[in-house]
């Protein structure tokens, strides 16, 4: 008999808010910090020296976040089990000089960023949002969610062969969205969102700003059992794994671990930055935790030791359409439960100890799971997961949601599995 599910429906719809409140990686980590608030927890700055005191803190950078939840009676060498994912998704990318237009129409000069599915951004209502930095060298979050952007396509009369030949799109020619008509002038985006947000003209000195869809998540198919929205890849980690922690913190059993939720930034193009996985942040934050605990550099070692991390990401649902692209034999599909993520290669970080782990917290939770490996003769994709073991000598495992149209504009998921999902995290990090 299975053991009663802390999550349900529920998850799935407070995931499809949370989802169309976080067009941006700032407001994602934002979105979690209220939510982690809500349950608790305290953000602790970097630049403060840290207590020992129990209870949950979390620090914010930039995009990235990280929380954890101490208990009452850790000891400097108590392991950490940690939930690992990533708050980016591939999009269009505002450039620092933006304006530029052409034949009579305004755009907005985009970079892209990611591997996107560049087709999925065309002749869809587009948005913007992301952070302002202002003269003071304070920040200010920004999303103009209305259709302000679109990046129309050409007509078929005047590409006969689009049906037959395929849809070939250059980046840097094709893929920048109108905004109007009329003359070019320097500075225009800046002071219509400065204007927006009721600041002072000159005001902004910096920003980093994206397009996003406008179209809100919604339940599709007949029973309502599919879920259709932007960014799944990988927010959905993200929500689950804050309220799986929020869920551990507030539990009255004593936890044998140090429960930790690492959302990090920059995945989609290779974790290399001050808040990617493959920077100090995670790192900084569990030592910091060890020696604030009065621990020694033993102490800590010993504690990485016995650390876990589930690094959770989307994966590939069987596609009806193209199912050769898939393994024969390993086929998940939307709502059968989580994945766990394998490659002989080490793209994902998943072994045989990580299976048996991932195994008994779905045991334990009664959720069902599944594996996903790659087709041997397609390129394996890879995540978070192999640079956090590799940076932090910390055994991780490879997990996430099955999804379909991964990288588009709007991906699909079951409306099941979000909430599968945080329950696995639960019991994961209940140890």
């Amino acid at each position: 008999m299975r053991a009663p599910l802390r999550f349900d429906r529920g998850h799935t719809d407070d995931l499809m808010s949370f989802l169309a409140a976080s067009p941006s990686p700032y407001h994602a980590v934002a979105n979690a910090a209220e939510r982690l608030d809500k349950a608790g927890f305290r953000q602790v700055a970097e630049t403060d020296a840290w207590d020992a005191t129990s209870g949950g803190k979390y620090v914010l950078r930039g995009g990235a976040i990280v929380a954890w939840y101490v208990p009452e009676g850790a000891q400097p060498s108590t392991p950490f089990r940690i939930v690992g994912g990533h708050t980016d998704s591939p999009h269009l990318h505002v450039k620092p000089i933006p304006d530029m237009g052409a034949q009579g129409w305004r755009q907005i000069a985009v970079e892209i960023y990611g591997g996107t599915l560049l087709n999925t951004w065309l002749d869809r209502d587009l948005g913007i949002a992301g952070r302002l930095t202002l003269r003071d060298g304070t920040h200010r979050l920004v999303n103009i969610d209305r259709a302000l952007l679109r990046v129309p396509q050409l007509a078929v009369h005047l590409d006969r062969s689009v049906n037959t030949d395929g849809l070939k799109l250059d980046k840097q020619r094709h893929m920048q969205p109108i905004w109007g008509q009329g003359d070019v002038h320097e500075g225009d985006l800046i002071r219509f969102l400065e204007e927006e947000e009721g600041l002072t003209q000159g005001q902004v000195t910096g920003w980093d700003l994206m397009a996003h869809s406008i179209d809100p998540p919604a339940y599709l198919g007949r029973d309502r059992e599919l879920v259709a929205g932007p960014r799944m890849d990988n927010l959905i980690s993200v929500h689950a794994g804050v309220a799986a922690l929020a869920a551990v913190s507030a539990a009255e059993e004593p936890l044998p671990y140090i429960p930790v939720l690492a959302a990090f930034d920059h995945e989609e193009n290779g974790s290399q930055s001050d808040t990617g996985a493959d920077g100090p942040l995670l790192g900084n934050v569990l030592e910091r935790s060890v020696f604030a605990r009065g621990g020694s550099f033993d102490d800590r070692s010993r504690a990485f030791a016995g650390t876990i991390c589930l690094s959770s990401d989307t994966g590939h649902a069987v596609h009806p359409n193209y199912a050769e692209r898939h393994d024969p034999t390993h086929q998940p599909r939307a709502n059968g439960g989580p994945i766990l993520k394998v490659n002989v290669n080490m793209r994902y970080a998943t072994d045989g100890s990580g299976q048996a782990v991932f195994a008994a917290a779905c045991e334990k939770a009664g959720v069902p799971w599944q594996v996903f490996v790659s087709n041997n003769s397609m390129p394996c994709g890879t995540t978070i997961g192999p640079i956090t073991a590799a940076r932090h000598g910390i055994r991780t495992v490879d997990i996430g949601v099955a999804i379909l149209s991964m990288h588009s504009a709007r991906e699909l998921c079951g409306a099941d599995d979000p909430y599968l999902l945080a329950n696995a995290m639960t019991a994961f990090l209940e140890g």
